[in-house]
């Protein structure tokens, strides 16, 4: 069974592991792997902080947040029901 993940297949995977290796040397991959860690869990805190600052001003300045869970709600419904339209097309095809 070959997996695909964005387009890589698993030989192509195990190359840039190969490359990785080779460039860094097996020493250094954890280290390397503990600070893309670390950068990724700053800039999602970072999103985070943002959205709660947006959430927070929109409600001192009186806007309704639960507008827009109100659009998404709808957003979905209609999704949901396109796909229940389309789905026959689809394995039909």
């Amino acid at each position: 069974m070959n997996t695909v993940f964005l387009f890589i297949s698993g030989p192509e995977i195990m190359v840039i592991m190969l490359i990785v290796v080779m460039l860094f040397g097996a020493d250094k991959i954890p280290e390397i792997a503990r600070g893309l860690g670390k950068g990724m869990r700053q800039i999602k805190d970072a999103t985070n902080d943002i959205k709660k600052e947006i959430n927070d001003s929109a409600t001192k300045n009186g806007i309704d947040t639960d507008l827009t869970k109100d659009i998404n709600k709808q957003i979905s419904e209609v999704k949901d029901s396109i796909d229940d339209i389309t789905g026959p097309i689809k394995r039909n095809m």
